[in-house]
């Protein structure tokens, strides 16, 4: 039987819920080591910094989603990331992209470049990536839509000038999460995911996966894991378990909100650009359309002013000033001084990302209340 996108946020076939006593909820194993039937013998778990039963269901689970091989199931989402750059040797060169999270920009400059990798930033969304190559190049890192200037790179084209060079093309699919795209599936080698964000869905933990489908990457990546011991717990494993079962009607909606939200943003006088993949205009409309199924609920848009940003920033009542995204709660972020605050600015200022810009992470609430919240807040 092959279930769609929706039904396996909630089930996976041949699940073994005979093991489980036929509990509904998926149960909790909260132990750190495992007893052994004699020498030599094991019941398939030792030590859960290896792998533990609830961890392993959530990694089914989004390996399921992302219709890939298999997912590992990290701590967070950096250390998924960090984890990844394992994968690679002092002098090896990967080419990523100049729109990206402020962390893993950092996390490139302050612990990948210091153990001899070579970075060069580009937009992938119109930059010719073959005039960058190297003899060394090993990997291509990418996310579409960016963050937070929502550029789209055409992922499929990507990946074939990736393999053409036996590189990898890497993918950061957090914005979108696995409902409404699926990155190894045009030939993406790599997908990561801040967990925190749309698959937990609460802001209430942290987590971070990587799903691939080659073995030897697979191997590689759980050696490194178990060996610093960046696994996920097995509480907060089986509080994403529970944020992915509404995964696909928390996104329904807040995709739903965000067109609305982005038209009205449009037409407000202090508002002077919208960014936002769903909205035809977008410069990566087309690519986007083709490669997804949907534009998710992120948004970022410019305001008249600075001091326009610190009055809308001031004056929200229901959406929240906070930095993340991806909960049922709307969230304003000035990436300036939050998401991107390491980031030198005169990559930003190239990136198109101004002291005018704001980004906003649409939740499940009404929409015409999030409008009316807006409105006050930038009148």
């Amino acid at each position: 039987m092959d279930l769609s996108v929706e039904s396996r946020c909630i089930h996976i076939l041949n699940d073994n819920k005979e093991k489980r006593y036929g509990a509904i909820s998926f149960p909790i194993y909260q132990t750190a080591t495992f007893a052994h039937p004699g020498l030599g013998q094991s019941t398939g778990y030792d030590y859960s910094r290896v792998q533990n039963p609830t961890r392993e269901q959530l990694e089914k689970v989004v390996a399921s989603l992302e219709m890939g091989k298999e997912a590992i199931a990290f701590s967070t989402g950096m250390a998924a990331l960090l984890t990844v750059m394992e994968l690679f040797k002092p002098g090896d060169h990967l080419i990523v992209d100049s729109d990206l999270y402020g962390g893993s920009t950092r996390l490139f400059k302050t612990v990948s470049e210091k153990n001899g990798i070579e970075f060069t930033a580009i937009d992938f969304s119109s930059d010719d990536v073959r005039s960058y190559i190297r003899d060394n190049t090993k990997a291509f890192f990418i996310e579409t839509p960016t963050n937070p200037m929502m550029n789209i790179t055409d992922i499929k084209a990507t990946a074939d000038i990736a393999h053409e060079i036996k590189a990898l093309l890497i993918v950061d699919n957090t914005f979108l999460s696995p409902y409404l795209q699926n990155p190894l599936t045009l030939g993406a080698d790599i997908v990561i995911h801040s967990g925190t964000k749309y698959l937990s869905g609460h802001n209430d933990t942290l987590s971070g996966f990587v799903v691939a489908n080659d073995d030897q990457i697979i191997e590689r990546l759980r050696f490194v894991y178990k060996t610093i011991g960046v696994n996920l717990s097995p509480f907060d494993s089986w509080l994403v378990l529970r944020g992915i079962q509404t995964l696909a009607v928390r996104m329904d909606r807040a995709q739903e909100n965000a067109l609305k939200i982005a038209e009205y943003l449009k037409t407000n006088p202090r508002v002077k650009e919208v960014y936002y993949p769903g909205l035809k205009e977008h410069k990566g409309y087309e690519i986007h359309k083709k490669q997804s199924r949907g534009a998710g609920a992120m948004l970022t848009f410019n305001v008249d002013s600075f001091e326009t940003v610190d009055k809308c920033l001031r004056n929200i009542k229901l959406i929240q000033y906070a930095e993340s995204l991806g909960g049922t709660e709307s969230l304003l972020t000035y990436p300036l001084t939050q998401t991107h605050a390491d980031v030198p600015r005169e990559i930003l200022e190239k990136n198109g990302l101004k002291d005018t810009t704001i980004r906003m992470s649409v939740g499940i609430e009404n929409v015409d209340d999030l409008i009316y919240d807006l409105e006050q807040a930038l009148s």
